[in-house]
């Protein structure tokens, strides 16, 4: 199995998944996975760290770059 890195940093659930829409129409697995410790019954959206597979980092990079505003990402690069 591929190592999967983190690509990004989501702010919350809503905008990891818009992130990994941009990723699947590239043709890129992702995974979500939280970035924080948090409460399981806790309201509050949790930051997301979007993971790639090692191999596509660098493709999945220029895939959010090219399709979204890059002052709307923080990146772990």
């Amino acid at each position: 199995m591929t190592r999967m890195v983190q690509v990004v940093l989501a702010e919350d659930v809503t905008e990891a998944e818009e992130i990994q829409s941009i990723l699947q129409a590239a043709g890129i697995d992702s995974e979500l996975e939280t970035a924080v410790d948090h409460h399981p019954t806790s309201n509050d959206d949790a930051p997301q760290k979007v993971l790639v597979p090692e191999s596509s980092l660098e493709e999945a990079q220029h895939a959010i770059e090219a399709l979204s505003d890059p002052d709307e990402l923080v990146s772990d690069a």
